[in-house]
């Protein structure tokens, strides 16, 4: 089976019925958008944003954009992020393969260009592998070395399958009511030091979780609690 999944021909074919699912949740369903009046103020004018959104509320983000201008999203090179990739595709999402916080100087440097080409970029923090919830910093070194504004964006709907995946993957469901939200932009300094670098991480994190949190609310889903710290898993050793 394992074998099979690597094949290219089964990859791109499981890629097309996902896309086609994920339209089809997206068209089904009643949107609600809440906070996406800078974001948007920053595309009407042609100016190129980084996104940023937890792994475990990436599906339906691709129908969300739509075209809306290039975008480019970090995804990691193993079998789900290579399936990942031929999925977005068919959204019109090109792929950066690395990570930002696993070795990840290429993939920084590509997103950078992208940036500076105009292109929006997207990053899962907490991917490929967690822990779930809680962000790694190379999101806001690409603020930084971009001087572009980062994003939260986050997503729930009324009808959906919580997986029990380490990113407690929210498999969305035709025929719900759901809402997209957006936060504030966290800005990063070009000459931030490792304290102000630091700041922002905890900022997204913070601002992801919350929006997160709303979102389940407005839904009437039960909240996800991010993974714990080392410090709390020590705590409860």
């Amino acid at each position: 089976m394992k074998r099979l999944l690597r094949s290219a021909l089964v990859q791109s074919l499981v890629a097309w019925i996902a896309a086609w699912y994920m339209r089809l949740v997206y068209a089904t369903s009643r949107w609600t958008f809440i906070g996406f009046e800078q974001m948007n103020a920053l595309i009407a004018q042609g100016k190129p944003i980084i996104g940023c959104f937890w792994h475990g509320r990436m599906l339906l983000l691709p129908s969300f954009w739509s075209r809306r201008m290039p975008m480019r999203m970090l995804i990691s090179d193993h079998q789900d992020g290579r399936l990942i990739a031929r999925t977005i595709a068919h959204f019109g999402v090109e792929t950066v393969t690395g990570s930002t916080s696993r070795g990840g100087a290429a993939a920084l440097r590509n997103m950078i260009q992208a940036l500076a080409d105009g292109s929006c970029v997207a990053v899962t923090p907490d991917g490929p592998r967690g822990p779930r919830m809680r962000a790694a910093s190379g999101m806001a070194m690409i603020a930084k070395l971009s001087g572009v504004p980062l994003f939260p964006v986050s997503y729930s709907t009324s009808r959906a399958l919580m997986l029990s995946s380490w990113d407690r993957f929210l498999f969305a469901l035709p025929f719900g009511h759901g809402v997209f939200v957006c936060g504030e932009p966290v800005h990063v300094a070009r000459d931030a030091d490792a304290a102000a670098i630091e700041s922002a991480r905890q900022q997204i994190e913070a601002r992801l979780n919350q929006l997160t949190l709303e979102a389940d609310r407005l839904c009437g889903r039960k909240p996800v609690e991010p993974a714990a710290t080392p410090q709390r898993l020590a705590t409860q050793a």
